[in-house]
């Protein structure tokens, strides 16, 4: 079974509050708080620097990304990453353990999760049920930020995990993957308005399936079981056992889409990094789909 051959992609609460407890934080187990809120909001290195899992490093995905870029939040060079990853104190021996303080149990983990593992890093982890879950549990938290020792890290993009603009439009035609939207039912039909978005209207890629990520967590803020994830999947018409494109509005929940699909034992689920965002300033405008503002996105 291809799952014994896959890393374990969730750890639970006590799992690493054991971690903790027995010193074992340090350069072969290392934990990154990833969490990012809309502008206006929360705010996370705030949060970070009140209250924190003990040895925990802040993840700056507005620091971590291609700042050149148009788009939201697409993916930094291979050593744009291995530089900002190593400064954290993280090699590529280290097993990296994501989590988020987002009220759902779970937001930009998985994102941060795929990051790694588009960089060829295989030994990463979300923590299941997120920093919420941590607290409700009572394990322990620490205002005092983490200082770990710099070390290497060698990042190789891993490009069967990363599609394109151009790779998405010419699957148009082929269709030899399927495509996910993750995003919330009314963004994707275009009767929602896309959050602090200025001259983007909502709609979907044309041909593209609706799964939004929220429902692959349990109220409680976990990850739903591989039985259950499996079922959600067939229940809309995705095969598993073919490819499949995750999007969404910035390559963001698009990864909770290819963190659910490796829970089911698939492990190959491409992100368009893209997404949304760049798709409704880039594509023609009969590749966009939308119930709002007369059909078309």
């Amino acid at each position: 079974m291809v799952q014994q051959v896959l890393y374990r992609a969730l750890v639970s609460t006590k799992w690493l509050a054991e971690s903790v407890r027995a010193g074992k934080l340090g350069p072969g187990l290392r934990v990154l708080d990833a969490s990012w809120y809309s502008p206006g909001t929360r705010e996370a290195r705030k949060e970070y620097l009140e209250r924190h899992v003990p040895g925990a490093s802040f993840f700056d995905i507005e620091q971590c990304r291609d700042k050149a870029s148009p788009y939201e939040m697409m993916l930094p060079s291979e050593a744009g990453f291995a530089d900002y990853v190593g400064s954290l104190g993280i090699s590529n021996d280290t097993h990296v353990v994501v989590y988020d303080g987002d009220d759902l149990g779970s937001f930009y983990a998985p994102r941060v999760w795929w990051m790694f593992r588009v960089f060829g890093h295989r030994t990463v982890s979300v923590l299941n049920g997120g920093f919420r879950n941590w607290l409700k549990e009572g394990h322990p938290v620490t205002s005092e930020p983490s200082r770990p020792e710099p070390a290497i890290f060698k990042a190789t993009l891993n490009r069967s995990l990363l599609k394109t603009y151009e790779q998405v439009l010419e699957n148009l035609e082929s269709k030899r993957f399927q495509l996910v939207d993750s995003r919330a039912q009314g963004r994707y039909l275009g009767t929602q308005s896309e959050p602090d978005a200025v001259g983007l209207d909502s709609g979907h890629i044309r041909g593209s399936v609706n799964m939004p990520f929220m429902e692959f967590l349990t109220e409680d803020g976990f990850e739903k079981s591989p039985e259950e994830l499996r079922a959600m999947f067939e229940a809309k018409k995705v095969d598993l056992a073919k490819p499949l494109i995750a999007t969404c509005r910035k390559g963001v929940t698009a990864c909770h889409v290819a963190l659910a699909a490796y829970l089911c034992g698939k492990p190959d689920v491409a992100i368009y990094d893209g997404s949304w965002f760049e798709w409704f300033h880039r594509a023609p405008p009969e590749t966009r789909v939308s119930q709002g503002k007369g059909g078309k996105a």
